[in-house]
């Protein structure tokens, strides 16, 4: 298991694992049977990406609205008083015309050869109200670079608002390698048809696979457990191994 260390300015930026939280930005606690209406947290997949991150939450006691008028920035909040300590007070500042900054008071050390991206929070992608605050992705190699970075966030477009709230996750950080080192290129026709066939098996064993598990929403889309349960048995062949 791979540490990554950390030192903090801000305490309440409060980094963690970034975890769904249901009922809350995840969506409701509805269970998966006939007629409940689907939820992001029905999808392993996508829990198992929006969890694979760190979160970092807004640590200031007053919410945080950013809006733009005319072309300009603004930014309608209070932080108190300036704590004199060198940070920058407001820690928001307009960064061209179509971004905006976040001074993060937060050092993440990884290991050589990873590096940390910078991404959405993944409630953003859940949002209806649109408030959401956009992260621009960036990467930092932080096993060298010890220095606190600012943050870059998406303009909302006019007439919207970004909210950030006190304890809201804001963003989510993801620890990723430092080089793409992998090459792209098409399957041979052997690995091809044997993917296919794979791939037709899976389908052919869905109603043994997924029998007890499938439902169907209120918006009348067919689950079932397959995936899940053949991740379980990945999982236990992997472990099996490790042993």
């Amino acid at each position: 298991m791979t540490t990554i260390k950390y030192r903090l300015y801000q305490p309440r930026l409060a980094p963690r694992r970034t975890k769904v939280e249901v009922p809350g930005w995840g969506g409701a606690k509805e269970p998966r049977q006939n007629g409940s209406h689907e939820q992001a947290r029905h999808s392993l997949p996508f829990v198992e990406g929006a969890q694979y991150g760190i979160e970092i939450f807004y640590p200031y006691d007053n919410e945080l609205r950013v809006s733009r008028r005319d072309g300009k920035f603004i930014f309608d909040g209070d932080f108190g008083p300036d704590p004199s300590t060198g940070a920058s007070r407001p820690p928001f500042r307009a960064f061209g015309e179509g971004y905006y900054t976040y001074q993060l008071l937060l050092d993440l050390k990884v290991p050589e050869g990873l590096a940390v991206r910078t991404e959405p929070h993944p409630r953003f992608y859940l949002s209806d109200a649109n408030d959401v605050p956009l992260a621009v992705p960036a990467l930092l190699r932080t096993s060298w670079w010890p220095m606190i970075n600012f943050v870059v966030f998406k303009a909302p477009p006019e007439g919207s608002v970004h909210v950030f709230r006190p304890g809201e996750p804001f963003m989510q950080l993801c620890i990723v390698p430092a080089e793409p080192d992998f090459v792209l290129e098409p399957m041979g026709e052997e690995e091809a048809a044997e993917r296919e066939m794979q791939s037709r098996r899976i389908h052919a064993s869905r109603e043994t696979l997924g029998q007890d598990t499938r439902w169907v929403s209120a918006t009348k889309t067919v689950f079932d457990g397959t995936y899940r349960r053949i991740l379980g048995a990945a999982r236990a062949r992997d472990r099996a191994a490790d042993d």
